[in-house]
């Protein structure tokens, strides 16, 4: 097929943009990094990664629930009559609550905020995919879209800017995205078909039972033990009732009650997080979380209440998608460029938002620095995380060559 092999021998090109592109990324990504913004607004973040972008042949677009932005690229040959064919490729843009000490000379300024997930170096790595896409605009036979979104880390920034109908002017056909890993081999890819990141809900369950003196326990009914009896309990269920081919992960995080040595205290409150790979797992989980805080609660004459925060769903990545990535992956980097994970991560994505509305992939790309050791560098949301900067140009080139050959070929590129 004529557009596979023209997109073959691009291969080089892209990562030649990749690397021309570098010295310019890395200024971006250092200034982004030093001023880290939290949640669904980060304005200064917006206007670094627009002003890196001005002059591009891009039309731009905005929603009114985030400061997130879609830039849209239009080729200029159409296929068959019509526009061709629409990529997505996304970059979030926002950091986490928490003080960076890594000691950089371009470390957070900005007390509490710390880019440590690497959506510094994602969008970054967007912009120049966008930069090396609008230069050979006049050839590419689709549209690409370039979604620069905050409120990645817990904010459902992905959501907020679907509900706002960013994403559907051209509608993608497919959607890619990159993430970074402190704990992979610089420069290797890393993906899989299917179930890729689970769900990610929060717990919160109260045990109110009635307090008194620590000395006579049996005039009161004491909540700490029975919360603890709950947490064995979780655990119980998904050792015997949820198969480990379908798997749940739930980890009580947080429990807090009493006031004194010599108080048993009224009410216990517990918070926790849960990960699934399945729907029906998560279902599942629900009524069981429900039903053991409210009913062991119950049997030692206390009333127990659970709440369920929903997060983010399952991140799936349609089997043709994550084959293109790799496809691509192997034509940059060889064989030993990529590697196919045997199994999913319990980590959450709120790219899952977009992925359910068109097929597509999200992939890992190595970023271990030069010398270290990626099974025990610092991982991501880690106060001393650090990246190899020089996998920017890669990753650009990986953007590029994916987005080529779907606009070329669709999933078949």
């Amino acid at each position: 097929m004529d557009s596979l092999d023209t997109a073959d021998r691009w291969t080089t090109d892209w990562a030649a943009a990749g690397t021309d592109e570098l010295p310019d990324l890395i200024e971006l990504r250092r200034a982004i990094h030093a001023d880290p913004e939290v949640g669904l607004h980060c304005p200064r973040t917006t206007e670094k990664a627009k002003a890196a972008l001005a002059g591009l042949p891009l039309e731009i677009r905005e929603g009114p629930s985030t400061t997130g932005f879609v830039a849209i690229l239009r080729g200029g040959r159409g296929a068959a009559g019509d526009n061709g064919r629409t990529v997505l490729l996304r970059g979030d843009m926002d950091a986490l609550p928490m003080q960076e000490e890594t000691g950089l000379p371009f470390a957070s300024r900005n007390a509490g905020a710390m880019h440590a997930c690497g959506h510094d170096s994602h969008t970054a790595m967007l912009v120049g995919a966008a930069r090396a896409l609008c230069a050979r605009a006049e050839t590419l036979p689709g549209t690409v879209v370039f979604m620069f979104q905050p409120g990645e880390e817990g904010h459902h920034g992905a959501r907020f800017m679907i509900d706002d109908g960013l994403l559907g002017d051209p509608a993608p056909d497919a959607a890619f995205a990159l993430h970074i890993s402190p704990n992979m081999p610089a420069g290797l890819v890393v993906g899989r078909p299917g179930a890729m990141l689970a769900s990610a809900d929060t717990l919160h369950a109260t045990i109110t039972g009635r307090g008194g003196h620590a000395a006579m326990p049996q005039d009161g009914i004491d909540p700490i033990p029975i919360a603890c009896e709950i947490v064995t309990a979780l655990q119980t269920f998904i050792g015997r009732r949820i198969s480990v081919s379908d798997p749940a992960v739930l980890s009580i995080t947080k429990i807090n009650a009493g006031s004194a040595h010599n108080v048993i205290p009224g009410e216990a409150t517990m918070l926790g997080t849960l990960r699934t790979l399945s729907e029906d797992t998560r279902a599942t989980m629900h009524a069981a979380f429900h039903r053991i805080v409210e009913h062991v609660a119950l049997a030692h004459g206390a009333v127990g209440e659970a709440r369920i925060e929903t997060g983010y769903p399952v991140t799936v990545n349609d089997p043709r998608g994550a084959a293109l990535v790799e496809r691509a992956a192997i034509a940059l980097g060889g064989e030993d460029g990529y590697h196919r994970m045997p199994a999913p991560m319990m980590g959450a994505e709120d790219f899952s938002y977009v992925l359910r509305r068109m097929p597509g992939a999200i992939t890992f790309i190595g970023v271990a620095p030069d010398g270290s050791d990626p099974a025990t560098n610092p991982p991501l949301h880690n106060t001393r995380m650090t990246i190899d900067e020089a996998v920017m140009a890669k990753g650009v080139a990986l953007h590029c060559s994916v987005a080529e050959r779907f606009l070329h070929a669709g999933f078949e590129g």
